[in-house]
């Protein structure tokens, strides 16, 4: 016998208190407010963090990106080649793992960071002041990114 519909009560309860709900609206409307402002300088949010991932001292491999983004190997590579083709990112074997990628931020990719950061900045502040609790907000997300899948 199939489990009963949810109720409309239901509906509103899921509404107002689910977490991944929230996260996700949330999630969106900051990109949005970010892709946004980015836009005269040619990134999308998206973009600006993956380009920030890269501007590291040593290229970074593409796994390594992959995880501080959260996001999964072929996901990255997809990202990474309009940012590619723009000559933002150059990618390359890894000398000690002819298996592995490292990823580089090319001079025009951090020109091009650099003309986004005067933008990022001052938003960012904006949004921050906006909340109550800024510092604990990023360490309750950072805390709810390191929840493992397997735990779902």
């Amino acid at each position: 016998m199939p489990p009963p519909d949810p109720t409309h009560a239901t509906t509103l309860m899921v509404r107002d208190t689910c977490l991944c709900l929230h996260a996700q609206r949330a999630a969106r409307a900051l990109a949005r407010r970010f892709d946004i402002a980015l836009k005269p300088a040619g990134l999308t949010s998206g973009q600006f963090s993956l380009l920030m991932s890269l501007n590291r001292p040593a290229p970074p491999r593409l796994g390594e990106v992959a995880g501080v983004l959260a996001m999964d190997r072929t996901t990255v590579t997809a990202n990474l080649k309009p940012l590619e083709r723009r000559g933002l990112v150059a990618t390359g074997p890894d000398p000690e793992d002819r298996r592995s990628r490292l990823l580089h931020l090319t001079p025009s990719g951090r020109e091009v960071l650099a003309s986004a950061l005067p933008i990022w900045r001052p938003l960012h502040a904006e949004i921050e002041a906006g909340l109550s609790d800024p510092t604990q907000l990023r360490d309750d997300l950072r805390l709810l990114s390191t929840v493992p899948e397997s735990a779902v």
